[in-house]
């Protein structure tokens, strides 16, 4: 089963398999979550409080890509 990505997941963390942080969800659009790897302090509250933003350094998780989503955080297949 394919895990479904919403604007709802802006502000989880995205680990891998093996639980090591990848960074925060930024920005969610076309089933696709931008992912920024280094968040400042204010990005990470921003996105907390629902405010979507990308930088250059984001790069993109699809839904394919997931294994789960939790309360919060998006856990990536370990196949990737």
């Amino acid at each position: 089963m394919v895990a479904t990505l919403s604007d709802d997941e802006v502000g989880k963390k995205v680990i891998d398999a093996e639980g090591k942080e990848l960074g925060i969800v930024a920005k969610v659009e076309n089933e696709q979550a931008s992912v920024d790897p280094n968040p400042s302090v204010a990005e990470h509250l921003l996105a907390k409080i629902g405010v979507e933003g990308e930088d250059d350094e984001d790069y993109l998780v699809t839904e394919s890509m997931v294994d789960r989503v939790d309360d919060d955080t998006i856990v990536l297949q370990g196949d990737i």
